[in-house]
């Protein structure tokens, strides 16, 4: 990781055809930014658009080369276009945002003073979700808590990427390389001192969101089996307690055999065991198979993501 003094403070921008979004944050973001510190970058990360979202990022670059550009050859999803962005950012400090807006450009100044006042890594917690669907905010609560009872990292509940990390911060990170990544949880597990700093979620300033209820599921499920192996475990006492009852009912068919006789057995009862059997021997191969398969993923050991082009912005010397 290239270190560079000049930079203060790094804001990295995973965008996907948010062509619309892009001066209306800029519009927003510079002046705070100007405020804090003229030694400022804004390094935008096109994770494959198929929009007009790299030709404005361009122009932007063309207007201030503050404005800073990687160019993914692909779309390789939020993570990994975070992942480049803070493996590019030179900033002393560095801050990963949305460019809708829904993190305010405002609470910059904020997690900036808690930053210079002695925090590693500041927090941004929201307070208020009025402007998240009933069904997210819901979905939320229950996947943090589920995460934080299976998990040996506690994760903070209403904290997403919106943070500032010190550089030594960022440099500690940059040695996490794992293939399938769920960046709240690698953040959670970096430690140091942290402080929070509260803020109210705002709406979109443009565009539509990206994320729909398959892919929440898809990392929802990578946060809990990153982080915990009780998916695992869990099958085992589940084995145990079939088991006890089978035998406990075996005994029993024992027992009523020898005092009564033997009666014709039902096909009904038999074929509804048989498959709830099946059904728990199913579930638990497929628990394993997503283990096995971010092992498989993991031993092929492919980059995580493949840059086209860059602007303003040196190359991370292999890292990637």
């Amino acid at each position: 990781m290239v270190n560079a003094p000049d930079v203060e403070l790094s804001l990295v921008v995973p965008v996907y055809n948010e062509a619309p979004s892009i001066d209306l944050f800029l519009v927003e973001a510079a002046p705070v930014l100007e405020a804090i510190t003229p030694a400022w970058e804004v390094v935008f990360v096109n994770d494959g658009s198929r929009d007009g979202t790299l030709e404005a990022i361009i122009a932007a670059h063309g207007r201030d080369p503050r404005v800073k550009l990687i160019d993914l050859s692909r779309n390789f999803g939020k993570e990994l276009a975070l992942t480049a962005g803070l493996d590019h950012a030179r900033g002393r400090a560095v801050i990963p945002m949305d460019v809708d807006l829904q993190d305010p450009v405002a609470v910059l100044p904020r997690l900036v003073d808690a930053w210079r006042g002695g925090a590693d890594m500041v927090l941004a917690k929201r307070v208020d979700r009025k402007t998240d669907s009933l069904a997210k905010r819901w979905s939320a609560t229950a996947f943090y808590g589920v995460l934080n009872r299976a998990s040996t990292v506690d994760i903070p509940h209403n904290v997403g990427d919106f943070r500032l990390m010190d550089r030594k911060v960022v440099d500690a990170l940059g040695s996490y390389r794992e293939r399938e990544r769920f960046m709240k949880g690698l953040f959670a597990h970096l430690g140091f001192r942290q402080a929070v700093v509260e803020y109210t979620r705002a709406p979109r300033a443009a565009g539509q969101s990206k994320f729909r209820f398959v892919r929440l599921w898809a990392l929802g499920l990578e946060g809990i089996i990153s982080f915990s192996t009780r998916p695992l475990k869990v099958w085992t006492y589940i084995g145990v307690a079939v088991a006890a009852v089978s035998l406990a009912y075996m005994v029993w068919i024992v027992v009523r055999t020898i005092i009564f006789g033997i009666d014709l057995p039902g096909y009904a009862s038999l074929l509804t065991v048989m498959l709830f059997m099946n059904g728990l021997v199913l579930t638990g191969l497929g628990v394993i198979g997503e283990y096995v398969a971010r092992i498989f993923s993991e031993v092929k050991g492919r980059p995580l993501y493949l840059v086209r082009g860059r602007l303003g912005v040196e190359d991370a010397r292999g890292r990637s």
